[in-house]
């Protein structure tokens, strides 16, 4: 008891001003950091292979299908953090049969159903329709059935019907943009309509995060494209290199811009609830904001970027400038969410104190349950890439004869 008692009081002597009593604890956790982050890439990996597929940049190829796949993986594990959020998992299926039309929050059941269902998979199917045909024949033991299924009985691959498919596929992806920009903008959606809270009630904050979406899913197919070629022992197409980062450094600079125009919005405005944010960035986020946000997950990457991209820089050099970039991206994308939904929380509604949030490591709202479901997607993507690889161009993997 009087442990309990004893770190009641310490934490207690970490909080300044005034709070509420209901203030002190805070109800939204890492799991709903990891929410975003995780919708966030799904958006921006998309985002990617549609440039490619609709806006013909010919030079993201190498990545088109392994942008897909992310995306695909990402999506899958991009509920359970809210699931596991809600306390009873097994209760939240009816916001999926039955979503509320008039809650931002249930709206997710609509906004992921038609997005996993009708939009990425469907891509996918028609992108790979002709080599699961071919697979399924030439393939032996459980591989072959399970090709025969994917197929879904349709087995023509004829000109006529892969014109088809790619019709059919390049008008998906037509449908898929604006419902990429959908699935991550309503998440700021959510925050930016919460008006009690003058951290999150920002017109920006839609916006914020789409374009931070954009930069994080870019950010991570490079860092996957450079893992799997060079774990395969394959050459990396610099061509394709040299956009992804160009492509990088341009959102980035978009979404830096976006930030500050926001930043300096608040303070033109100079509401009465500035001095207390002011005082949760020097003290409660400048760790989390300042340094890692902006610095090193903004201000790096891009003068990194910048140097390897537009200087005259060895190919070896700009891979590893390339990678060590994306990387710091990720952690300042993740900061940014950290910042967005614990920073919320830490001050309170009076405006006149600050609270802390302390990370457990165990449990349900620990940080090895967030990191797990943070390394889920890269097993699922293993596994989808054994079943429908991406590495190769289309007719290297039918293994058409060449001309003589």
């Amino acid at each position: 008891m009087d442990i309990i008692l004893g770190n009641i009081a310490t934490e207690l002597s970490k909080v300044t001003g005034y709070m509420y009593p209901n203030e002190f604890e805070l109800h939204w956790g890492i799991l709903v950091v990891v929410y975003p982050y995780l919708t966030g890439l799904v958006a921006g990996a998309f985002i990617l292979a549609s440039l490619e597929r609709v806006f013909n940049m010919s030079s993201l190829r190498p990545v088109y299908r392994l942008s897909m796949l992310t995306a695909l993986a990402f999506l899958i594990v991009a509920p359970l953090p809210l699931l596991a959020h809600l306390g009873k998992p097994l209760r939240s299926y009816e916001m999926f049969l039955t979503p509320h039309s008039q809650s931002a929050m249930a709206m997710f059941g609509f906004v992921y159903a038609w997005y996993l269902m009708v939009v990425l998979l469907l891509e996918i199917w028609f992108d790979y329709r002709k080599n699961i045909v071919v697979w399924s024949r030439e393939r032996r033991g459980l591989m072959k059935y399970l090709y025969k299924i994917l197929t879904l009985g349709t087995t023509d691959i004829s000109e006529k019907a892969l014109r088809f498919d790619d019709k059919i596929g390049r008008i998906i992806t037509i449908i898929g943009i604006p419902s990429a920009f959908l699935l991550h903008g309503y998440v700021g959606f959510i925050f930016g309509s919460i008006k009690a809270n003058p951290w999150w009630s920002s017109v920006l904050m839609p916006i914020v995060f789409l374009f931070s979406a954009i930069v994080s899913g870019i950010a991570i197919v490079l860092l996957l494209y450079m893992v799997t070629t060079m774990f395969r022992w394959k050459r990396m197409d610099m061509a394709c290199l040299n956009k992804l980062a160009e492509l990088l450094l341009y959102a980035i600079i978009i979404d830096f811009s976006l930030e500050m125009l926001d930043f300096i919005q608040r303070l033109y405005e100079s509401e009465e609830s500035i001095t207390i944010l002011s005082q949760m960035i020097s003290s409660r986020l400048f760790i989390s904001l300042v340094v890692t946000q902006i610095i090193l997950g903004t201000l790096i990457p891009a003068l990194s970027l910048a140097w390897a991209r537009f200087g005259k820089v060895p190919n070896e050099m700009k891979r590893l400038s390339f990678f060590v970039a994306a990387l710091l991206v990720q952690v300042g994308i993740f900061s940014t969410r950290w910042n967005v939904v614990i920073g919320g929380q830490l001050f309170s509604k009076s405006l006149r104190g600050l609270t802390v949030y302390k990370l457990e490591l165990l449990g349900l709202e620990g940080a090895l349950a967030a990191g797990a479901l943070l390394i889920l997607p890269f097993f699922i993507l293993y596994v989808l890439t054994k079943i429908l690889p991406p590495w190769t161009k289309m007719e290297t993997e039918l293994k058409e004869p060449a001309k003589t």
